[in-house]
């Protein structure tokens, strides 16, 4: 291999300040769903209302995101795509400021909801105006650049929230974003190009559209059940993942029947790397979406952390995220995904082993060196799923494995959360109250996410390996 062929040159400036201006779109969205988390319990007060009502407002914005990824599709076909997107991120700015000034539990539901789909038109166009800004030979350096949000979100979102509520209110978990938005929209409008339609001919699929978001809701709301119940056998969550599965199949039979023009046509999955990275990227959404869960319930119901002493104990997890992911990106251009993700694989296992070990004596310098080096890994593993996805793909293709993606990270998110927190209810139910016995709850989450890290070996072996081309 020769060192003519694998130097890089330097990302054009203009690509460069397109990515970050996209970036800045991304932000609120991602801090905003981290920080109310940290707000149920005043919530709860506020409104003089039940864990189970407010956890709706939760519930609702991941329903209406994932209802909102078949539309932006369509939405990208057919209109500018630099109009969409920043209209997208007004609209959750002025939400936002009617969420904050919400009078009664019901409106700040329905609300949320409104804010969640506004935030599923830009996480999905986001991703998809980054890979056609791009091109196929820059897409994994910025690729890391524009996932910058996603990093702030679940390192500083609980962290800030936290502040809010104690030296403010919860109100300014919302009013914050207005501030955001202010900032983002005037450098959005400056420095995103203009994107013409993707395929200004292509008719609304209606039927598709509904089908998808129905299912998806379906199943996110399926899976959301059994962690409600500790167990996936309740009657609620086979009833919906049941639905969730018919609508599936209803769709795949009508894009069987329309021979593939729909909001997500099947043949992409006929792609290797398209598959490939699809698995992939579901089965990492449980890996690492699922301890993020239940890490900060192990700093607060066995360390005795206070909500913002878990967040802080978070960060080193956050820090190893950033330190690795502009390297990542770098080596994805250069060498291809499959050997990013394989290497990460390793290191994310050498971070996530020690936890099934773990225990209320581990000190909190092992803790932390543990975290950071699992953070570090994790850039290494999504970012070259995802931009393989995009990998070969045609103008027209992008807005389509766009919806596919946001949908299966979606549906491995949640399944993720759900699967781990069922694990650790379902181990600790019939047992007596204890510190040695919720560490077997933990312990048994962690190995679940473990064990699927172990999986996710099996599709990086069909990713992009650039040496051999």
């Amino acid at each position: 291999m020769s060192r003519d062929k694998i130097q890089q040159p330097r990302l054009p400036k203009g690509i460069l300040v397109a990515a970050w201006a996209i970036a800045l779109g991304g932000i609120a969205p991602m801090l905003d769903s981290t920080m109310v988390n940290i707000a149920v319990n005043t919530l709860i007060k506020d409104f003089n209302t039940t864990l189970k009502i407010v956890q709706w407002s939760i519930t609702g914005y991941v329903l209406a995101l994932a209802i909102a990824v078949p539309v932006s599709g369509w939405l990208m076909n057919k209109f500018n795509g630099k109009k969409v997107f920043v209209g997208a991120v007004i609209a959750f700015g002025i939400i936002s400021v009617f969420i904050g000034f919400s009078w009664d539990i019901l409106s700040f539901i329905f609300l949320r909801f409104l804010q969640g789909f506004s935030a599923g038109i830009i996480t999905t166009l986001m991703m998809t105006l980054l890979v056609k800004t791009a091109g196929q030979e820059n897409l994994g350096r910025v690729m890391a650049i524009v996932s910058t949000p996603m990093i702030f979100g679940p390192i500083f979102g609980p962290v800030i929230g936290g502040f809010i509520i104690q030296g403010a209110s919860w109100h300014w978990i919302f009013f914050i974003n207005v501030f955001i938005v202010l900032i983002a929209v005037p450098l959005m409008m400056k420095y995103i190009p203009d994107f013409e339609p993707f395929n200004k001919e292509s008719k609304l699929d209606s039927f598709g559209i509904i089908n998808l978001a129905l299912m998806s809701v379906a199943l996110i709301y399926g899976v959301t059940s059994a962690a409600d119940h500790a167990s996936f056998s309740n009657s609620q969550t086979i009833q919906w993942i049941g639905i969730g599965i018919v609508l599936a199949v209803i769709y795949l039979i009508y894009n069987r029947i329309r021979k593939n023009p729909t909001v997500l046509p099947m043949n992409l999955f006929r792609r290797k790397t398209f598959l490939a990275s699809s698995i992939g990227l579901f089965l990492a959404n449980i890996a690492i979406m699922g301890p993020m869960l239940i890490l900060p319930l192990f700093f607060i119901n066995v360390l005795d952390f206070t909500p913002i002493g878990a967040s802080l104990a978070l960060i080193p997890q956050g820090i190893g995220m950033l330190v690795t992911r502009p390297l990542m990106g770098k080596m994805i251009d250069k060498i291809g995904a499959k050997y990013v993700v394989i290497v990460s694989l390793v290191i994310s296992l050498i971070g996530s082993i020690p936890l099934v070990f773990i225990t209320d004596e581990t000190s909190m310098i092992w803790i932390s060196i543990i975290l950071f080096i699992r953070g570090t890994s994790f850039g290494g593993i999504n970012l070259p799923l995802m931009s393989d996805a995009y990998t070969g793909l045609d103008s027209k293709q992008i807005p389509e494995a766009g919806v596919g993606i946001n949908i299966i990270e979606n549906l491995g998110s949640s399944f993720g959360t759900a699967v781990i927190a069922t694990v650790v209810a379902t181990v600790t139910h019939e047992l007596q109250p204890s510190i040695v016995n919720d560490l077997k709850g933990y312990h048994a989450g962690f190995l679940v996410s473990t064990i699927v890290l172990l999986v996710i070996f099996i599709p990086s072996l069909f990713l992009t390996d650039k040496r051999i081309e």
